[in-house]
């Protein structure tokens, strides 16, 4: 599968302005998200951020990709609140197995759970569309990533070297599996019990 190198920022960093009274809104990422998103980007990766270009062009795979944008308290129409963006994550679909494509929240908000809950949102839209098993690759320095990976039933399968550029960052290569069984699925309920404060999902 051809894809630009994932990113995975971490969610256990001191929090941010994300109250225990709020709402936190999952929706489906639109093309006018993109450039939002791409300004948030260096922000979340200060090392080989994407472009709005490589958001585009994941956005035109169709069903071989979920994308998702995390939102805090967003007023009116949720996926219309553009200010209200705080994360976001992607998801590649390719025959029974799924990848991370990338997964970010805005370092203000990091440590509330707003990873954890985009990574429980596309483990369980790839299970549903057929995955048994989920990869990622994540930076051999990014522990606070790690940790929340593991949580999620993902173990090291291998190592990538210079894997990311132009900075020649190294990667670990991580795999869950079987995602698409009951206990899996009991797994991502217990993580998500354990989540601060309360998510809402549009489809």
């Amino acid at each position: 599968m051809t894809r630009p190198p994932p990113h995975a920022a971490g969610d256990l960093a001191p929090a941010g302005e994300l109250g225990p009274d709020g709402e936190l809104v999952l929706i489906p990422m639109r093309w006018w998200h993109v450039a939002t998103v791409a300004e948030l980007e260096p922000t979340v990766f200060a090392t080989d951020p994407w472009t709005a270009e490589l958001f585009w062009s994941e956005l035109a795979q169709g069903d071989q990709r979920r994308y998702l944008a995390a939102l805090w308290r967003p007023r009116g129409v949720a996926a219309h609140d553009l200010a209200a963006i705080i994360g976001y994550a992607g998801l590649a679909l390719a025959d029974d197995g799924a990848f991370i494509q990338t997964i970010g929240v805005v370092p203000r908000i990091r440590g509330r759970g707003v990873g954890a809950r985009l990574m429980i949102a596309l483990l369980r839209h790839a299970g549903r569309a057929g995955a048994r098993s989920c990869g990622l690759e994540v930076r051999t320095d990014n522990h606070a990533a790690r940790a929340l990976y593991s949580r999620l039933g993902f173990v090291d399968i291998g190592v990538r070297r210079g894997y990311y550029q132009p900075s020649g960052g190294d990667a670990y290569v991580m795999r869950a599996r079987p995602i698409d069984t009951v206990g899996y699925a009991a797994l991502l309920d217990e993580v998500e019990r354990a989540l601060p404060g309360r998510v809402r999902q549009e489809p």
